[in-house]
């Protein structure tokens, strides 16, 4: 009599520890960014005008020329507040980028623990080929 109350046991415990991984799964899916090719970026931003451009740079990188219309904060320093004073839009879509695209991957992950929604890194401006604005 005790060998199926233990059968039972371990099955219950089995499913429901299969139940709460499937769950944190999804949860890690709807925190977390996309990244796209800078080119990939352009076309996007192209097709849908609602966004926000952001460049993590720093404010001396950023005056040496920045994508026209980008807004600025600094990857190294930014904090929840900065954003929230800057992205008002929790759920409006932010293109983020850098140099390269190392800090942009970082700030897109800060910005998903800030709360943001729709974040999309598209790598850095040494891949842009465009006019920049100074």
């Amino acid at each position: 009599m005790k060998k199926p109350l233990l059968f039972i046991l371990i099955s219950i415990l089995f499913l429901t520890s299969c139940s709460a991984k499937e769950t944190k799964s999804k949860e890690a899916k709807v925190n977390s960014f996309k990244s796209v090719s800078m080119e990939e970026g352009l076309k996007l931003m192209a097709i849908n005008k609602d966004f926000v451009l952001l460049d993590v740079r720093t404010p001396e990188e950023f005056a040496t020329g920045h994508i026209p219309g980008a807004l600025q904060l600094t990857n190294e320093t930014f904090t929840k507040q900065d954003a929230e004073k800057l992205l008002k839009n929790k759920s409006q879509t932010i293109y983020v980028y850098c140099r390269s695209g190392r800090r942009s991957k970082e700030s897109c992950q800060k910005l998903i623990d800030f709360g943001y929604t729709n974040v999309i890194e598209i790598g850095g401006i040494i891949d842009y080929n465009g006019v920049v604005e100074k």
